[in-house]
């Protein structure tokens, strides 16, 4: 090719990269200063969070330097990052470490509970730990007992739905069931992925139990039956721009947290895209 067809296709593609930078730019789009502000602001109209059962593998200060390389500042606690039996000091310590973080462990759980002694080694650990939501998963018959505790605590209980395989608490809308008549402290976290795995829907799910939904675990599945596993957020078959919107709609007030279940021993880029992919949607829509 001589030198003079060198030349034009070089100026071809420097005009097409000028172009595609133009119609980005914020002046192409007359964006102005408050509305850049306005749309940095929307960010923070629904709080972001990590679930603790995504770092099953990682110690604590593991887990925080992912989040603090996402930007994430919220995470639900498990007790392989703060076990049961934790001193005072031990949870002084462990608040402290996610202050430097610029973390803060806004619930605890999920925590099976079989018995009644169980469920109130459970609320003594939450009021310890000091925070007021925690995410379990009682027994059918002790939800009276757990809906009582709930409200002497003050403290949020949310049911944890696990989809097809399981046989207590599969979807919302079994939960819903059994909680609807008990004391308004007892609720769900929905897990909006294994509610889709159950055959469920979860957009007109979570409008539909809205006032009982105290936690959201954020995730998108390969399919809506048992065979689907958890995906990156943008990749699976549940329309996270619609889940979006209905979120705002509501104003829910609680965190979304990721729970990502894939490549569980390196999860790292598989929950950075999907944080990503959350804050662009939350961005556009």
């Amino acid at each position: 090719m001589s030198n003079k067809k060198n030349s034009r296709r070089n100026f071809l593609q420097l005009g097409a990269f000028g172009a595609a930078a133009l119609i980005t730019s914020p002046s192409w789009m007359k964006a102005t200063a408050g509305e850049t502000i306005a749309k940095k602001a929307d960010q923070n109209s629904i709080k972001l969070g990590i679930a603790g059962y995504s770092f099953v593998n990682f110690n604590l200060d593991q887990s925080l330097a992912m989040m603090k390389r996402m930007d994430v500042k919220y995470l639900c606690i498990k007790d392989f990052h703060l076990p049961f039996n934790s001193t005072a000091e031990e949870i002084a310590a462990f608040h402290k470490k996610l202050a430097d973080s610029n973390v803060t462990g806004y619930a605890v759980g999920p925590i099976y509970m079989k018995t009644k002694e169980e469920i109130d080694k459970a609320f003594d650990y939450c009021k310890r730990v000091g925070v007021n939501l925690m995410i379990g998963i009682p027994e059918i018959k002790d939800l009276p007992y757990v809906a009582q505790k709930a409200k002497e605590n003050n403290v949020k209980f949310g049911i944890h739905n696990h989809g097809p395989e399981d046989k207590i608490y599969p979807n919302a809308t079994v939960i819903w069931n059994h909680i609807k008549d008990l004391d308004k402290n007892l609720g769900m976290c929905f897990d909006m992925g294994h509610n889709v795995r159950d055959g469920q829907d979860s957009i007109k799910d979570l409008v539909r139990y809205k006032d009982r939904i105290f936690d959201i675990h954020l995730k998108n599945v390969t399919a809506a039956d048992a065979k689907g596993s958890t995906c990156e957020l943008g990749r699976g078959i549940i329309d996270i721009p619609a889940f979006t919107r209905a979120l705002l709609k509501i104003k829910y007030p609680g965190c979304c947290s990721i729970e990502f279940e894939k490549d569980m021993k390196d999860p790292l880029a598989g929950i950075a895209e999907s944080v990503g992919y959350f804050r662009g949607v939350l961005s556009a829509v």
